[in-house]
C-alpha cells in the first residue's frame, strides 16, 4: 500500500538548468532552476518557471529571450552558488567563475564552460500561482564536440547533466544506460 504525502513538487527527476538573461544594463545574468523540461517536440520549445521576485524574471519580461546552460557534474558546486545568489546583489558569472557568451541568436548569454547550450526566445508567458511560466522557442542547440556522439547528437552520458530532487533537495548525477526508447519496449 502507497503512503500519501500530500500535493508536493515530488517528480523524480527535474533537470538543473542554468537560464541566461541580460539586464537592462546588458550585465549577463544566470540562474539555476529546476522548474523546467521540454514542453513542445513542434516548434521545439522549453518551458522555465520563476518567481516574480527573482532578477531573472525583471530580465525575461524586458529581453524575452534567454539561454538555457546544462552543467555537467563537475560544476554542481557553480549551479548550486547560481541558485542561491541573487542577480540583483552581484554579477554570477563572476562570482563562480564562469565565462559568459553572447548569443549569436538571442538577446541572452550562455556559459562557454558548460557543454550543451539552448537558445530561446520568449513565445508565451503563463501566470502561475507562486511561478510564472516562460515557454521560449528553441532557435538553436549549440554543442561541444567532445560530448556528441556517434550520431552527431548530445550524448547524455557525455554531458554528464546534474538533476536534483525537489522536496529532498538533493543533486544526482545521470544512472546507467537501461535501453533504446520507443525500441525495449517492443520486447513485451
Amino acid at each position: 500500500m502507497k503512503k500519501s504525502l500530500g500535493p508536493k513538487t515530488l517528480a523524480f527527476p527535474t533537470p538543473v538548468w542554468l537560464v541566461g538573461t541580460y539586464d537592462a544594463a546588458g550585465t549577463p545574468n544566470i540562474m539555476t532552476a529546476a522548474w523546467a523540461g521540454i514542453v513542445c517536440s513542434q516548434p521545439p520549445c522549453v518551458g522555465v518557471s520563476l518567481r516574480k521576485a527573482t532578477y531573472t524574471y525583471g530580465n525575461l519580461m524586458l529581453k524575452k529571450a534567454f539561454t538555457v546552460s546544462i552543467p555537467p557534474e563537475a560544476y554542481v558546486k557553480e549551479a548550486d552558488y547560481c541558485g542561491i545568489a541573487s542577480g540583483k546583489a552581484g554579477n554570477k558569472f563572476t562570482a563562480a567563475g564562469l565565462t559568459p557568451v553572447k548569443s549569436g541568436l538571442v538577446d541572452a548569454p550562455y556559459v562557454q564552460e558548460f557543454p550543451l547550450v539552448l537558445e530561446c526566445k520568449v513565445i508565451h508567458t503563463i501566470e502561475i500561482g507562486l511561478h510564472t511560466q516562460f515557454i521560449g522557442e528553441v532557435l538553436d542547440v549549440k554543442a561541444d564536440d567532445s560530448v556528441l556522439g556517434e550520431k552527431g547528437m548530445a550524448d547524455i552520458e557525455k554531458v554528464k547533466p546534474i538533476v536534483f530532487g525537489p522536496e529532498i533537495r538533493t543533486y544526482h548525477g545521470i544512472g546507467q544506460y537501461l535501453g533504446k526508447a520507443f525500441s525495449i519496449g517492443k520486447e513485451l
